[in-house]
């Protein structure tokens, strides 16, 4: 007669899932100081400037309730339009043209300078590259006033030196070339950042990739072409966004630089908003202008996020 070996009870698997749910929510207990912190420090703070744009307010004594008027201003305010132009030029000279420059020049140091000279080399330099975003933004605007400065600027002397004294200007002082003489400073400044985050890319793609298309005789700029800026296009998307709307909130720079001047020339809404808050006293107002800011920079982050989620 056979005799069969006793049945295995079945194991319980019922904890294990359980044991997962409470280890995935146990996950959200860390963020709840960076979601504080950013209720306090981001949420409460937008929500009372909205609120605060529906007065007339100097910053003490009671607001006085308005609704819409200060946006009703802005609308027909010369220097809240100009300053919003002036932005766009901004975007050029901190988003626009550092990533092109960067985008050469990381896959110059990548693809050239590291292989003809050594990794060290290309590190070295893209160290100088990034060198201005470690600054502070007042000392190389200080640094950069005394250069540009009309009388004895490093800039005009170096122009006379070489004889063409003719050239010399006031940068930051003349209203047809100070936004200009901005452009260029910030162009210089933010140029490091896409060098780096790019560097960075090109460490994942495939070096066969490359070699491939050397070996059939592709020159440098069109691997740079077909190669290159397909296979980072995460990084370019970052770069591009990142430095749009730094370009759209840029302060710093302006207020260390020319104020807003000569004139309105260089002036940008983020330092009209500052203005109109501690120049005017007229809270109200800027607030209004930093909403609609604000506002602005959130469509523009949208608008960025849809198009890099299309695939190419």
């Amino acid at each position: 007669m056979a005799v069969h070996a006793p049945a295995r009870p079945a194991t319980a698997r019922a904890p294990e899932p359980v044991r997962r749910r409470r280890g995935g929510a146990g996950y959200w207990v860390y963020l709840v100081p960076s979601a504080v912190l950013f209720l306090a420090v981001v949420i409460v703070p937008f929500l009372m400037n909205i609120g605060t744009s529906f007065t007339r307010w100097s910053g003490v004594g009671t607001p006085r309730w308005i609704g819409l008027d200060n946006y009703r201003r802005l609308l027909t305010d010369e220097t809240f339009w100009a300053s919003f132009q002036h932005n766009v030029a901004l975007i050029v000279a901190m988003a626009i043209l550092p990533t092109m420059f960067g985008l050469v020049l990381a896959a110059a140091l990548f693809d050239y300078i590291g292989k003809r000279f050594g990794a060290r080399t290309a590190s070295a330099l893209r160290a100088a590259y990034y060198l201005p975003q470690v600054l502070p933004v007042a000392v190389a605007g200080v640094v950069w006033g005394w250069m540009l400065h009309p009388s004895y600027g490093a800039l005009n002397e170096v122009l006379k030196a070489v004889g063409v004294g003719s050239l010399a200007q006031n940068w930051l002082g003349d209203p047809d070339i100070a936004l200009a003489s901005v452009m260029g400073i910030m162009v210089w400044f933010q140029l490091g950042y896409p060098v780096v985050i790019f560097m960075a890319g090109l460490q994942r793609v495939d070096p066969a990739l490359y070699e491939a298309a050397e070996i059939d005789g592709a020159s440098w700029w069109r691997r740079f072409w077909h190669i290159t800026i397909p296979q980072i296009r995460p990084e370019i998307f970052v770069v591009l966004l990142t430095c749009t709307i730094a370009a759209l909130k840029v302060f710093g720079p302006i207020f260390v630089l020319t104020r807003g001047g000569p004139g309105k020339a260089t002036m940008v809404p983020s330092y009209f908003s500052y203005q109109n808050f501690f120049e005017k006293a007229n809270v109200g107002y800027g607030s209004a202008i930093a909403t609609v800011l604000a506002i602005i920079i959130v469509i523009v982050t949208f608008l960025f996020l849809r198009v890099q989620e299309r695939k190419p």
